[in-house]
């Protein structure tokens, strides 16, 4: 079929979403791009492209451009008095500054979206400020409790206050997606009470929100967020110590975790369950979990992961009197901890190997008897196990802590917009966030999928649907080069600087019109604008590492937990190595012992 090379401003854009929609969003953003280069007369049209190139940029995780772009779009939305639409941009504006740790500029932000959705009575944009204003409030506790070093249930009154703030956002957006009979957007509430009670220390509480939250996920077959409802409902048990309840809920999901084929969450789910049989004084079981664990965490290349199974595995054989394979797991810890310069990893690990060295009658020259492999399927350099078939995996799975974790992700990290790009392309974009608590597979959930908006004005215009390039040919260069190689800078006059707007007879009046009317004097536009034009990036500030992560480790607040505990029996064990070992030597005379 023969066709124009030279794609106009819609047809890249609509190729543009087309693989946004796939999940490829780097080419993605370059048609979009694109089509500001080629520029259109079309104000909604171009207000759709900023917002969609706005979250293109923050699944990219480039978030100056992404604030650049939806800055772009509340400007064109305000100019041209698009209510609804300066909600929305509002809100994408405040997801993006919640990421970068602007927490008080994003609580404004999404105020916004909240103040405007309520004046339009605009109900499902009224749940999504909520929820998100909720959002904020959630990443901002968990970032202050980060700071704070602080275990859930033991906060600051500040942080309390902050977590009660999203925890009443929370109930609100719950109250309001009941009403709306949106079953998908109350799994993410509940799912996120659940959260925020938890790290309020309201235990009981956070269970009650998770189960809602399983039955949810069940009710859509979402097997992600069935996952990290297990995976909430271990860590919520393990602070009522139900060490028994937590380990039947970390198995179901490890075994989610494996069906997800997801390798470094079953790692996390073994690490956990490692902890959760050493809380249980089951050191064989543990040693069982932390080896496959520790299988993982090498395939990966997770070094940090590694070093935190060797640490485990040296515990849980002082435990059992084994201090021959204690030594030789706390020499790799110890090279681990250098390695990655963990220095309380270092710290710890010279300790151990001192106190085990004494207890086996080693001298400074005498070389370590754990240098020498001391378990069956591990080769003899450096720990390293054999990848050997783990049938007794097949059906476990694993999860992860306080679901979000990862601002990391991160933290994972891991936060993302609203639901799927993919699902709500039409909608501005404003549907795609999800939660603290969920990942983009929560959007399996979204049943509903809108015709997108660039594709009814294609329809509308009779342009050709289906005539872009691949982006895998040379078409699609061509298409690029072409499109951005054509002169348009002087057809184009810049409102506010706004890229991509070509000034016609058409809309020069209703530009003028309108812009006039809101130029000065609006307190959140001028504190907006300034946020925008500071350096976010230079400010925004990582929660601090005490102890390294790594993507087979779960949330440090579940480990510091299991560290002291681990801590205060290792004391304990320590006092006399010697003696423990004659105690285990007897153990295993006495009749009826295993």
């Amino acid at each position: 079929m023969n066709y124009r090379m030279e794609a106009s401003c819609l047809e890249l854009a609509l190729e543009g979403e087309r693989l946004c929609k796939a999940g490829d969003f780097k080419a993605g953003a370059a048609f979009f791009e694109a089509a500001v280069q080629v520029g259109t007369e079309d104000l909604k049209t171009l207000s759709a492209i900023y917002s969609q190139l706005g979250n293109a940029y923050f699944y990219l995780k480039e978030y100056s451009k992404a604030l650049e772009y939806h800055k772009h779009d509340l400007t064109l939305a305000r100019t041209i008095g698009d209510r609804i639409g300066e909600a929305k941009a509002s809100g994408n504006l405040g997801n993006t500054l919640k990421i970068l740790g602007q927490f008080d500029e994003a609580v404004v932000c999404c105020q916004r979206h909240l103040d405007i959705s309520q004046e339009q009575g605009d109900k499902i944009g009224e749940a999504r400020a909520l929820y998100n204003i909720g959002n904020v409030y959630h990443a901002k506790g968990k970032h202050l409790s980060w700071n704070m070093a602080q275990d859930p249930g033991y906060l600051p009154q500040e942080v309390k206050e902050t977590l009660q703030k999203a925890s009443e956002y929370y109930e609100r957006n719950l109250s309001l997606v009941k009403e709306l009979g949106d079953r998908a957007a109350q799994g993410r509430a509940y799912g996120n009470l659940g959260n925020t009670q938890y790290l309020l220390g309201n235990f009981s509480e956070a269970i009650a929100f998770h189960k809602e939250r399983l039955a949810i996920a069940k009710e859509f077959g979402d097997k992600a967020a069935e996952r990290r409802a297990y995976s909430n409902l271990g860590n919520a048990h393990i602070f009522l110590g139900r060490f028994d309840i937590s380990a039947e809920y970390y198995k179901k999901t490890l075994q989610l975790s494996r069906q997800l084929k997801d390798q470094a969450v079953e790692a996390q789910a073994c690490y956990s369950l490692g902890n959760t049989y050493t809380l249980l004084q089951d050191y064989e079981k543990a040693i069982e979990y932390h080896l496959k664990h520790l299988v993982i965490a090498q395939e990966l290349g997770d070094r940090v992961g590694e070093g935190r199974a060797c640490w485990s595995l040296g515990n849980a054989y002082v435990s059992l009197g084994s201090h021959e394979q204690a030594l030789h797991f706390a020499r790799k810890h110890l090279e681990i901890s250098q390695e990655i310069g963990d220095r309380t990893g270092e710290l710890t690990a010279q300790v151990n190997m001192a106190q085990l060295r004494t207890a086996l009658g080693l001298g400074p020259g005498d070389e370590d008897v754990g240098m020498a492999c001391p378990y069956s399927g591990y080769e003899a350099q450096g720990a390293r196990p054999k990848r050997v078939q783990r049938n007794s995996m097949d059906s476990l799975d694993l999860l992860k802590f306080p679901s979000e974790k990862k601002i990391n992700r991160t933290p994972s990290d891991e936060e993302c917009f609203f639901d799927l790009l993919s699902k709500f392309q039409s909608n501005r974009m404003d549907d795609q966030r999800c939660p603290l608590e969920e990942c983009p597979s929560e959007a399996a959930e979204a049943a509903a999928t809108p015709v997108p908006a660039l594709e009814e004005r294609i329809r509308k215009h009779g342009a050709h649907s289906s005539l872009m390039a691949s982006p895998q040919t040379e078409e699609f260069f061509d298409l690029i080069a072409s499109s951005q190689s054509r002169r348009l800078d002087d057809q184009r006059a810049n409102v506010g600087n706004l890229p991509g707007l070509r000034i016609t007879h058409n809309n020069l009046g209703h530009l003028c019109m309108e812009g006039d009317a809101q130029e000065p004097g609006d307190e959140f536009f001028n504190m907006l604008m300034k946020c925008q034009s500071s350096r976010i990036d230079d400010q925004r500030c990582a929660p601090p590492d005490s102890i390294p992560r790594g993507p087979t480790m779960p949330d440090e607040d579940f480990f510091s937990l299991i560290q002291r505990v681990q801590a205060k029996r290792m004391d304990e064990q320590r006092v006399d190595l010697a003696s423990a070992q004659e105690e285990a030597e007897e153990e295993q005379q006495r009749p009826g012992s295993s």
